[in-house]
């Protein structure tokens, strides 16, 4: 499986010839980066807001991807995709947040979208259960760094993806997480069989 990082919430799964969009950024944002565009087979949207809903910039040609924006169970060429509802403050407006979680090739991915903390009940914790790869957004509207790396530890994840993170709000994550040597890296190779004897390894992605 490979992870690479497009900004905001955005990333790129691969895994042999199927490709997954995490939150791709809509062409109607105000984000001021650079938007990655590319063809994928499913995409998955947390958050109806045009930092994390642009379907559009991951279709290509003829390849429309499967596209996903709610809570429900799903099953797509093998995939296996679970959404669980919450909620997220934006600008100081309340939207519906979708807590993802997908399973390919042995690997169980969780996505948490700009969630608050306060919507992460023990009920919403329970239906997550412990993704091996969890992607968490730090400081903003989201969770603060301590209760993002907290949600890490006790979802059991064996590997934190930050997200959605500065120059600041990272160093303050690493540091919460005492793993402040940790260097960010252009993208994640992984097999599941690597994964074992992990435990909240912080892995920073850059963009």
């Amino acid at each position: 499986m490979i992870i690479t990082y497009n900004g905001r919430q955005f990333f790129k799964i691969q895994q042999g010839d199927l490709t997954v969009a995490f939150n791709p950024i809509s062409k109607d944002t105000k984000w001021d980066g650079k938007i990655t565009r590319f063809g994928s087979d499913i995409a998955l949207s947390t958050t109806n807001h045009p930092d994390y809903n642009g379907f559009d910039t991951v279709t290509h040609g003829d390849n429309v991807p499967f596209s996903v924006s709610g809570a429900g169970d799903y099953e797509i060429k093998g995939i296996f995709i679970k959404g669980v509802g919450t909620e997220a403050s934006l600008g100081g407006k309340k939207y519906i947040n979708t807590i993802y979680t997908i399973s390919i090739e042995n690997i169980t991915l969780g996505i948490l979208g700009p969630v608050s903390n306060d919507a992460l009940t023990s009920a919403v914790r329970a239906q997550i259960e412990a993704p091996d790869i969890l992607f968490v957004p730090i400081g903003g509207e989201s969770l603060s760094v301590a209760e993002a790396y907290k949600v890490g530890l006790n979802l059991e994840a064996k590997i934190i993806i930050p997200m959605d993170y500065d120059e600041k709000t990272l160093k303050a994550f690493l540091k919460e997480g005492g793993q402040e040597n940790t260097r960010a890296i252009e993208k994640l190779t992984i097999k599941a069989k690597e994964l074992a004897g992990r435990e909240g390894e912080i892995v920073v992605l850059d963009y």
